[in-house]
């Protein structure tokens, strides 16, 4: 028997999972995570770097050993990852036990484990990490692109510790991000977001990358998340992949299900 605690955190773990899931391949080629800095690369030079390495592709599928401690509590996860680029975000736990889905218009999950359902806008999930999402956030994160459209501010940038870094000119001290470019491909090592007066704080640090039918994507991550003295860690080991075939997202929520209504 499951309390509402316990479905509260299933239902949250879920929606963590579907966010920072990224992608691999058991044929891919890992590329080399150092290179030579240069002092002399604008922000803005940066960014068209970094804009200039965005993934393409047209769908995806991975399958991902995911562990994840929240507090005293761990669990680890096998998902089936499926994404249609601007379109959906589709998982599913072994069995089709736990299945979700994200579209632009919406975020659903069902749970098989207590009979309970999840079908709602990005509220649930902008509350969860604090700060505003949509589609297409989610689908930066796992890609590692810039969480934000690097085009809507001007940045300043420096070096520090291996890494270009970029921060808004005109930084919020309500809300500070930080974005931390790699070298070698100028993808994201880290992405963090801090809320300080709401001790909230987000990392997203992107282990390695990997090249897959010459695209770059990521193949290890780790996110961190701070919320007061609570912290959640999420690893993936990326097991396969495949990208551009034919795939279908099956989800239907199941007759007599229970809503479930976080508050």
């Amino acid at each position: 028997m499951y309390n509402k605690a316990h479905i509260k955190l299933i239902s949250r773990t879920l929606i963590v999972l579907v966010l920072f899931v990224a992608v691999g391949c058991k044929s891919s080629k890992q590329m080399a995570s150092s290179g030579e800095l240069n002092s002399k690369l604008t922000a803005k030079q940066l960014i068209k770097e970094h804009t200039k390495k965005e993934a393409r592709f047209r769908t995806l599928q991975a399958r991902v050993k995911v562990e994840y401690v929240q507090g005293d509590r761990s669990q680890s996860h096998a998902i089936n990852l499926r994404i249609e680029k601007d379109k959906t975000i589709w998982l599913s736990a072994t069995l089709g036990i736990v299945r979700a889905i994200i579209t632009p218009s919406k975020v659903s999950f069902y749970n098989k484990l207590d009979n309970t359902y999840f079908d709602g806008d990005f509220s649930l999930l902008s509350d969860l990490l604090g700060t505003k999402l949509d589609f297409e956030k989610v689908q930066n994160i796992l890609l590692g692109n810039a969480l934000y459209t690097l085009k809507d501010e001007d940045y300043n940038s420096e070096i520090h510790e291996g890494s270009y870094v970029l921060s808004p000119k005109n930084q919020s001290e309500l809300f500070e991000i930080f974005y931390l470019l790699n070298p070698a491909h100028f993808k994201m090592d880290s992405q963090q977001l801090s809320q300080p007066l709401e001790r909230r704080m987000l990392e997203i640090d992107y282990k390695n990358y990997q090249l897959v039918n010459r695209q770059i994507v990521p193949q290890k991550v780790k996110v961190i998340a701070l919320e007061g003295d609570f912290e959640t860690i999420i690893t993936m080991e990326f097991k396969s992949v495949s990208l551009n075939s034919d795939l279908n997202f099956p989800f239907r929520i199941p007759n007599g299900f229970e809503e479930i209504v976080i508050k």
